[in-house]
């Protein structure tokens, strides 16, 4: 091993890690954005019940600690609803741990889509309520497509901070980046080997790439948004000609 790169086979070890980990994530975020877009957009239901009980997840989201939801869905919630949900025990730990992570994200991300949907004017509810459009179709065509300009920006950063709990899955028994680095480094001690500093540079350098892959991916949606309605105000606008005294 050199001072800074490491042995082929060790980067082969870290490259399936990480594949669990992008794997995780993947899961977390589709599990994430659906609830952030529920519970937010039912935080604003002109029902008290829907509010009641979406102001309570977002509480419970957010309140308490990602790995305690980690431990309570891998370990826990198999031990004490196995018996009336079977299904429960099958399941892997990277699955439960999508789970527990998805909720966590859904907790902050309803909060940046209410917020989002809060900031668009109110005029353009109200000319779409003009229009006949039910809530449903208010929100799909009208609300959520210029609050997407909003939503993006955090939901990145909410995104990367995701990826970076994805390490706490090794401290509850799951595999994953970290859990892969942590094989690592007992091999390395085993062996005498002084290159643990080396090894974490390494593993902070792909959650770096990762992180700004992430980060690239959702600054491509905010370019492609911003352009897609540049062109929808450049349609809206109508050339007006104007009449010259002396029929110039």
């Amino acid at each position: 091993m050199g001072d800074w790169i490491l042995e082929p086979a060790d980067y082969a070890r870290l490259y399936n890690g990480l594949r669990a980990t992008i794997q995780l994530l993947a899961q977390a975020f589709v599990l994430g954005v659906f609830l952030s877009l529920v519970v937010g957009v039912g935080r604003l239901s002109d029902r008290r019940w829907v509010r009641g009980i979406s102001f309570a997840f977002v509480e419970f989201a957010r309140g308490i600690s990602s790995i305690i939801l980690l431990f309570i869905m891998i370990i826990a919630v198999p031990i004490l609803l196995g018996e009336i949900f079977p299904w429960l025990r099958g399941q892997p730990v990277i699955v439960m741990a999508s789970i527990a992570l998805g909720l966590n994200m859904g907790g902050y991300g309803a909060e940046i889509i209410r917020g989002s949907i809060l900031a668009i004017p109110k005029g353009q509810t109200e000319a779409s309520i003009a229009l006949n459009l039910n809530p449903t179709q208010r929100l799909r065509y009208v609300v959520l497509p210029q609050a997407m300009r909003i939503i993006l920006p955090p939901m990145g950063n909410l995104t990367i901070e995701i990826l970076k709990g994805t390490a706490l899955v090794s401290v509850a028994a799951g595999y994953d980046l970290m859990r892969e680095t942590q094989n690592l480094i007992t091999g390395m001690l085993a062996e005498g080997v002084i290159g643990v500093t080396a090894l974490f540079i390494n593993v902070l350098l792909i959650y770096f790439v990762v992180a700004q892959v992430i980060n690239g991916l959702f600054r491509l949606g905010e370019r492609g948004l911003e352009k897609r309605f540049q062109q929808r105000e450049g349609r809206a606008a109508i050339p007006v000609s104007v009449a010259q005294p002396g029929g110039n």
